[in-house]
């Protein structure tokens, strides 16, 4: 790269990222002076930002990596993570927003603490707060950092050590993504977010486009019939024992995951939480859904592109991403997509600040202090913990460094310390009435022994996928809960308050919207099959298309003649 094309990436990116803070700081300033605007964005977000902001605290510049090696080594198997989120957000719209909507709660942990007690509240705190601040929030900004010294080779371009590189690219992405956190609040997240989602998608879609280019020598169609006609057990979605994820997990710890992720996870949630109505809620969620169906396409095709364009000699297969956006992209569009993949990375850093402080600020200092605490208060704790996390995030971040192997093995491991108990607890909390506070907290503390025994003392004993793991486990431990409920029921049932800050009119399109959506996955895996594109097909592939197209068309057209003869139909049966 020439002086004059740094120059220029340096210049375009800053452009782009001062035109994001501007916009962000417009559309904040004077809804953060309270505790429901910053932590809740004054439960004023409409679908858009909802859906940008779900879209970019999802997608990180480590998936951009990740997914396409993944697709360049063995296949499309690990859209499944992807993909199967639509099923999610589909439950999340009509089962867990509604109930969360009704009772005006701003964190889980609140929700759970009035179903059960405060002790369950506490206990859930802990888990979400070691697992931010211990695992996750230093992660994201070594991963982020780590992407962008691959697609950029930082230590070539600057003329600095792999270390000194990587505390730089740190310091940075961290000071970024904590101003907006710390000092704007959700809002200023959510609305960044949509505005680098954005860019996401435009970058998304420029790299297979171009990509395809390159491999046609000029042609795209020419370049797209070489994918769609030779090795095409690249493009197969459906996983083997071998490959990264096996098709099976998809029915059972996977769906759980996901439900998890997208239904219970606090700093994912808590945009949906500050939705301005449930209807804005439901077409935001349902939205950041279809987009989640485009992932494939936009997030692992390109890897499958890099396979056909320089085989499979490239070491690692995390490589396959940067290679070919080296090679494609042209050098006056560098400095956007540096842009957007520092704001990919920033969105999942902020997002995790914001919502360590909420957790921390709502769940314990309040309780502490009392409902008397001022929002003047409340705003100056929520700052000073999103810095003391900042800053021990920027020191625990580089040392990642020295065991880059151990890292993603921890990560995994520790996520699966709390996601199974939270989705298990909430869900038993939502559908029942008389199952007691100590059930749910006999579970966490099952779940995180037997686990811990599993992953590392047993393992040998049951040598299963570790999302077969948690299926069993969230079984064992729904079955524990409801014994308890019957075996010591609570004397009274619990009662959700009713207490809902906005109108819990839920949208009017929202069913079909959401069957649609379910299409959109069962045709994905139709065409991403040996039924598809794999191998040659099957003679019914078109059919199998078709009649989902039809349905659709037909479902679409009666619920619109429905909704005109009875406009109040979507409150009752679908």
């Amino acid at each position: 790269m020439t002086p004059f094309d740094l120059l220029m990436t340096v210049v375009s990116c800053v452009s782009f990222m001062s035109l994001v803070a501007v916009v962000s700081w417009l559309k904040t300033r004077g809804t953060v002076d309270t505790g429901t605007g910053y932590f809740l964005a004054g439960r004023g977000l409409g679908a858009t930002f909802i859906a940008g902001s779900l879209l970019l605290t999802n997608l990180s510049a480590e998936q951009l990596i990740g997914l396409n090696g993944s697709a360049y080594g063995y296949n499309l198997s690990s859209m499944g993570w992807e993909v199967t989120a639509a099923i999610a957000t589909v439950l999340m719209a009509f089962i867990f927003l509604p109930r969360y909507l009704a009772g005006a709660f701003t964190t889980l942990p609140e929700f759970l603490g009035t179903r059960f007690d405060g002790g369950v509240r506490r206990m859930t705190v802990i888990l979400f707060m070691l697992g931010y601040g211990l695992v996750t929030i230093p992660s994201v900004l070594y991963a982020g950092s780590i992407a962008v010294i691959k697609l950029f080779d930082i230590p070539a371009l600057l003329n600095l050590s792999y270390s000194t590189s990587l505390v730089m690219t740190i310091v940075v992405i961290g000071l970024l993504g904590a101003s907006y956190a710390i000092l704007g609040g959700l809002r200023a997240v959510a609305v960044s977010d949509t505005l680098n989602g954005m860019g996401l998608l435009l970058v998304g879609v420029a790299v297979p486009y171009l990509g395809l280019q390159a491999l046609g020598e000029g042609s795209v169609g020419q370049g797209l019939n070489t994918v769609l006609t030779t090795e095409t057990h690249k493009l197969n979605a459906i996983g083997g024992p071998s490959d990264p994820t096996p098709f099976a997990t998809l029915f059972t710890g996977m769906i759980l995951a996901n439900l998890f992720y997208w239904c219970t996870n606090q700093y994912v949630i808590q945009r949906t939480l500050a939705a301005r109505s449930l209807a804005e809620g439901q077409k935001g969620v349902l939205l950041s859904g279809f987009f989640k169906v485009l992932v494939p396409l936009l997030m692992m095709i390109p890897g499958v592109i890099a396979y056909h364009l320089y085989g499979p000699e490239l070491h690692p297969i995390d490589l396959a991403y940067p290679q070919l956006v080296r090679d494609v992209l042209p050098v006056y569009a560098t400095g956007f997509f540096l842009a957007v993949l520092l704001g990919a990375v920033l969105s999942s850093f902020n997002s995790l600040i914001n919502s360590a402080a909420t957790l921390f600020c709502i769940d314990v200092y309040q309780p502490w202090v009392g409902k008397h605490v001022t929002d003047e208060a409340l705003l100056r704790t929520a700052k000073r913990v999103g810095l003391t996390i900042t800053v021990f995030s920027l020191i625990v971040a580089p040392l990642l460094q020295f065991a880059p192997d151990g890292l993603w093995q921890l990560i995994r491991i520790f996520t699966g310390f709390y996601n199974i108990p939270m989705i298990a607890i909430v869900i038993v909390g939502l559908f029942t009435q008389r199952v007691p506070a100590s059930a749910a907290k006999l579970v966490i503390v099952f779940h995180i022994v037997a686990y811990g025994l599993f992953q590392f003392l047993f393992k040998e004993l049951l040598p299963i996928h570790f999302l077969h793991l948690y299926a069993i486990l969230f079984v064992i431990e729904v079955i524990m809960m409801l014994g308890m409920g019957l075996w010591r029921p609570r004397l009274r049932p619990a009662q959700l308050p009713l207490e809902a800050m906005v109108d819990l009119t839920p949208w009017a399109y929202g069913k079909p919207c959401a069957v649609t959506l379910l299409s959109c996955v069962i045709g994905l895996y139709v065409i991403f099959s040996p039924m598809g594109l794999v191998a040659g097909g099957s003679v019914y592939f078109g059919d199998i298309l078709l009649s989902l197209a039809a349905l659709n068309v037909l479902l679409w057209v009666w619920w619109y003649r429905r909704l005109q003869r009875e406009p109040e139909a979507t409150d009752g049966r679908f």
